[in-house]
């Protein structure tokens, strides 16, 4: 369920999820405030109800105003997130992408990162 529900995001949906996922939850305004380079309110509201439909927020009343919160924890939602991009844009491999993510970030990793990324690499291996 998690890997269409992730598939289905446009750029501006993920970018309003983005915001929910740091507010925890918020209302069309919040969102909005938060955006870089944000659309117009009613762009917002109407995608944010896309995202309803969709599944992916719910939202309650307060007043006159509707507050969003995700569905999904984030740790869900990463992780979905990140197979729908290692098919994407590394074939489906695990190895492509974690050795693209390594080559681009190396130089900002400092020792104690990079020993426990070695850490869970001896595990897997363990683990078999």
């Amino acid at each position: 369920m998690g890997r269409e529900r992730a598939a289905s995001f446009s750029r501006r949906e993920r970018e309003i999820m983005e915001v929910l996922y740091r507010l925890g939850e918020g209302s069309v305004a919040d969102v909005v405030g938060l955006m870089a380079d944000a659309p117009s309110y009613d762009s917002v509201r109407l995608t944010l109800g896309v995202l309803e439909e969709k599944g992916h927020v719910r939202y309650r009343r307060e007043g006159r105003r509707y507050v969003y919160r995700p569905t999904l924890p984030r740790s869900a939602a990463s992780r979905s997130a990140l197979q729908q991009v290692t098919r994407t844009y590394f074939r489906g491999s695990p190895r492509e992408a974690v050795l693209a993510m390594l080559d681009a970030s190396a130089q900002r990793l400092s020792d104690e990162e990079l020993d426990e990324i070695a850490e869970w690499i001896q595990n897997a291996k363990e683990e078999g």
